[in-house]
């Protein structure tokens, strides 16, 4: 006679029951005390949905939800006077029966509730939240108050890319999604008239469902960010900063908001080598790149509009902010010469280097970051050139000329007049703006332009016939050595200083060689002020 109420299964967690005017949503089985079912939501394949309290339904059940925490279950006894009563139901329920019921609460929501927000994670650090018209990434799993799952980012492998109060979303996510920052997880429940309402999605939502969302926050920005930069280390030395057409070589770091690493130079071993301000990057990227010093490490973040925009591009995802953690190496501009700097000049300073001198210096070669490349101090022993004569790089030949004996100097070559874009393998990278510390040590005065021997005095009217030792009227190769060492030897005659003997000698008598049968004539010999302008030199 009396209503019965059996708590066959109660969730440990309760955090809301049934109250009067709460409106439900549940599965039941009804049956009399025979065992005989009369009715079944599961048999129709949806909930219950009404409100408790409201004489929307028989008195006993009314009493019996009140209290009921989702997914518990009951089993309720209802008698005839709180049931159908002595009318019953003609056809389905007999008069003054008692009536079984097996109840499971699935969805539990109130017209007064409001989008409920539960931070389970946020990172210490948090610069920005999100905010009316932000366009946000994130990862979610969509699921009922019973804990059924009917949607899931994760298991599409994609982030769900939308903007924020801009109607984009139900109203209840367009709330829950504001403040969050980058890297927090907040549980948003979502009653259902701020969410699928009556009619439910038409797909897996059903009516007046409520519903739990568990969200990660990936990306944030807005369409009207611009670039940030922040800088990190910038050096105390700064004597100039890239502009728009300069070439920069430099390592980074690509990470998302996230920190998901995307790309690194540095996992290539190999800077990353570019124009800026020329559209050859990302603009973002062109637009972080001025104004950096050579050293200098900044942070760009970049929106992206400004990055690689919706689609995205390899590992990045489409609509992503990137962060670059870039360490500038080096750069110059096309247009660069090599730059001078004199360090130490003796007073005595009266001989100075040309081309055609030969020169012995020391040197330390390093990058324009610091790093050390060569060093003639570290092998004991000079570099040797005959400046001018194509044994260095341009560069090199350039920042050598008008040095006197003990000067120091630093020469800076930009690549174009250096190793240019392939550089030198295992040893000066493509590109490189190279750094020379000088010291010259010694100069021996070369010969005039165009001359690989030059006579010291007075040239012997018979000079043929010395040369002819054997006075057969033709100079061999052998008989012509030892008269240009001869007259070296007793000072007559001066060699051009840094080259090799025996191939200047070869080359000067090749020359003489006029039909080259390996034999010089008196008719083919001539001296080099005989020889018409247009004639090769003896070199």
């Amino acid at each position: 006679t009396e209503l019965g109420v059996e708590r066959r299964f109660v969730p440990e967690s309760c955090p809301r029951a049934v109250r009067p005017g709460d409106f439900v949503r549940y599965h039941y089985l009804g049956a009399f005390p025979d065992g005989t079912r009369f009715d079944s939501s599961y048999d129709r394949g949806s909930t219950f949905n009404v409100f408790v309290g409201k004489g929307q339904l028989i008195a006993g059940m009314d009493k019996a939800l009140v209290g009921m925490c989702v997914n518990e279950r009951r089993f309720v006894k209802i008698p005839p006077k709180l049931a159908y009563g002595s009318e019953g139901v003609p056809g389905v329920i007999p008069p003054d029966a008692v009536l079984h019921f097996d109840v499971l609460l699935i969805d539990l929501w109130n017209s007064e509730d409001e989008v409920q927000v539960q931070t389970y994670f946020k990172p210490e650090k948090c610069p920005r939240t999100v905010q009316v018209s932000d366009f946000v990434r994130y990862h979610y799993n969509g699921t009922f108050l019973d804990g059924t799952l009917f949607d899931s980012s994760h298991n599409r492998m994609r982030t769900y890319d939308t903007y924020v109060g801009i109607g984009w979303l139900i109203p209840g996510m367009d709330q829950g999604l504001l403040g969050m920052c980058v890297g927090e997880k907040r549980i948003i429940t979502i009653p259902p008239f701020l969410a699928y309402g009556e009619e439910g999605d038409g797909k897996e939502i059903p009516g007046q469902a409520s519903l739990v969302f568990d969200v990660v926050l990936l990306d944030l920005h807005n369409p009207k960010d611009g670039i940030v930069i922040e800088n990190q280390v910038v050096p105390e030395s700064c004597e100039r900063r890239s502009q728009t057409g300069d070439f920069l070589r430099y390592h980074y770091n690509g990470t998302l908001l996230d920190g998901t690493l995307f790309d690194s130079s540095y996992s290539r071993n190999h800077t990353y080598d570019t124009y800026v301000g020329k559209g050859y990057v990302i603009a973002g990227m062109d637009e972080g790149l001025l104004g950096v010093c050579t050293g200098e490490k900044r942070r760009i973040i970049i929106p992206p509009h400004l990055g690689y925009g919706e689609e995205g591009r390899g590992k990045i995802p489409g609509s992503a902010v990137l962060i670059f953690d870039i360490h500038v190496v080096d750069f110059h501009n096309p247009s660069d010469s090599v730059g001078i700097t004199v360090n130490y000049r003796p007073s005595n300073c009266t001989v100075l280097s040309k081309k055609g001198d030969y020169l012995k210096y020391h040197y330390n070669a390093s990058l324009l970051d610091g790093t050390l490349l060569d060093s003639t101090h570290s092998l004991g022993k000079t570099y040797n050139i005959v400046l001018g004569s194509g044994q260095v790089v341009v560069g090199m030949d350039m920042g050598l000329q008008d040095m006197c004996v003990g000067e120091r100097r630093t020469v800076v070559i930009p690549p174009h007049l250096g190793y240019g874009e392939d550089g030198v393998e295992g040893e000066v990278p493509g590109s490189a703006v190279l750094v020379f510390d000088i010291e010259l040590l010694e100069l021996v005065s070369g010969l005039p332009e165009g001359y690989m021997f030059v006579w010291n005095g007075e040239v012997s009217p018979n000079l043929f016939e010395e040369i002819d030792q054997n006075h057969d009227g033709e100079v061999l190769l052998e008989e012509f050595s030892e008269y240009i060492q001869a007259q070296v030897d007793s000072g007559k005659g001066k060699l051009a200083p840094g080259f090799d003997f025996e191939k200047i000698v070869k080359n000067m008598f090749t020359n003489q060689d006029r039909d080259g049968n390996g034999k010089v004539t008196a008719e083919e010999f001539k001296l080099k002020d005989q020889e018409a302008k247009e004639e090769h030199d003896e070199l």
